[in-house]
């Protein structure tokens, strides 16, 4: 009977912190965050297929192609930074 009550109060605290969380968010929040890990995404999926196309060159063309992809996946970052910053500025808002 004792197992039974224990495991009643974790189930408890588990949906009330649950509950709490929900209350938290925010859909212009949760938007910002998404769009934030799409652009994270997509700009490492390209920077991934410039560093595939860098492979089949040689020299200074590789070189080139793989300082390019570099430059798109921190371009993607600094983005994706970006909404995530202004996604805690909504979420501080409200």
């Amino acid at each position: 009977m004792k197992s039974t009550s224990m495991s009643r109060l974790a189930m408890i605290a588990v949906a009330s912190a649950s509950l709490g969380l929900a209350a938290c968010n925010d859909p212009a929040d949760d938007g910002l965050e998404k769009q934030a890990d799409t652009v994270e995404q997509a700009s490492d999926a390209a920077a991934d297929r410039m560093e595939d196309q860098a492979d089949t060159m040689g020299g200074s063309a590789e070189a080139s192609m793989e300082a390019k992809a570099d430059g798109v996946e921190d371009a993607g970052e600094a983005k994706a930074d970006a909404l995530e910053e202004k996604a805690d500025t909504v979420e501080d808002n409200n």
